[in-house]
């Protein structure tokens, strides 16, 4: 009924017959952490027949947990888990969940919490612009500016961390953090997360270099079950926010990065140098030789940066080479000889 996977073991050695499919499988992954107490409630909720859809399957993801998260999986008829001896956070769950959905043969992956946050009668609505073709990545709204159970601080800090994610990642985010999210085949094999605090941020910003089309549905979440884990108090989520997003930025966007900052060096090493040649031009000779270093220690430092700029774009050329092979080895591994129903 189900197929427990030992993270210790090197499972993409592992081929399967090769055979013909033209039916649409979807898979919902859920990444678990201690979750006995609430999992059966989310699986018991999700759907089991969505039109368009041939075969529904659920995958566990148990990253590490002590409580039998895995045996509630199991006593439930989850078809596959995958388990972590140890954890390792949400975001190595996420990309586990992913590369087990894609190796089982998923068309179409949907991404949900164990904690039953989100209503899974949303998840044909979630769908439906993958079914459709419309879309690559499909995340569901929460109208995070609206939720009741927010905090006015923490509204206002959602809404204006999605904006920021929107300029970041030149794509419209009403809700950045969501965590219920629906992937096609390809897009789950264009999919690498390197942060190890969370997927979300970093996924949208990488989507956005990628030029996948992602768009948002409005969706309901269900009463809180209990207090999230991955924001321990608004300071450390915005401590660990913020890294995350300039680390993918900077990654994705590097010539853009430093070119603002080396300009910004430039710009402020010329205040001195001008002033350092006017005071020359009135006569005021004597003196004034600390204008003269600050500007030359500015003016080097924001050309020196630039330069690093420009490297840092030669080494993100060889990335996207290198994501381009990585995403052609997945595809041939994770394929298997399968044709899927969905391109």
């Amino acid at each position: 009924m189900y197929s427990s996977i030992d993270s210790s073991r090197d499972n993409m050695t592992s081929l399967r017959t090769p055979q013909v499919r033209t039916k649409t499988k979807l898979i919902v992954q859920i990444p678990c952490f201690n979750e006995a107490a609430t999992l059966p409630e989310t699986l018991a909720s999700l759907p089991r027949q969505i039109p368009g859809i041939d075969q529904i399957e659920f995958l566990i993801i148990d990253d590490g947990s002590k409580d039998g998260t895995a045996q509630t999986a199991r006593n439930a008829g989850v078809h596959h888990i995958v388990r972590f001896p140890r954890n390792l956070g949400l975001a190595a769950a996420f990309m586990k969940g992913l590369e087990e959905s894609l190796r089982q043969g998923a068309d179409i992956i949907v991404n949900t919490d164990a904690d039953n946050q989100y209503e899974a009668k949303d998840i044909p609505r979630l769908i439906e612009p993958l079914m459709a073709r419309r879309a690559d990545l499909v995340v569901g709204d929460r109208q995070v500016g609206r939720l009741s159970n927010f905090s006015p601080l923490k509204r206002r800090l959602q809404v204006f961390g999605s904006w920021v994610i929107g300029r970041a990642s030149g794509l419209n985010t009403p809700d950045a953090t969501s965590g219920f999210r629906a992937l096609t085949r390809e897009a789950a094999l264009r999919t690498f997360v390197l942060s190890g605090y969370s997927y979300t941020l970093e996924t949208l910003i990488q989507a956005g270099a990628s030029r996948m089309t992602v768009e948002y549905v409005p969706i309901s979440i269900n009463k809180q079950t209990r207090a999230s884990r991955l924001m321990r108090s608004i300071p450390h989520y915005i401590r660990k926010s913020t890294a995350t997003i300039l680390r993918a930025y900077t990654m994705y966007r590097p010539l853009r990065v430093f070119s603002v900052l080396g300009g910004a060096l430039i710009a402020l090493g010329m205040i001195p140098g001008i002033r350092f040649l006017y005071l020359i031009s009135v006569g005021q000779r004597v003196g004034h030789i600390q204008s003269l270093i600050l500007a030359a220690i500015l003016l080097i430092v924001g050309f020196q940066v630039l330069l690093i700029g420009l490297l840092a774009d030669l080494l993100s050329c060889n990335r996207k080479l290198l994501e381009e092979v990585i995403y052609r080895v997945r595809k041939i591994e994770m394929s298997g000889g399968i044709t899927q129903g969905m391109p």
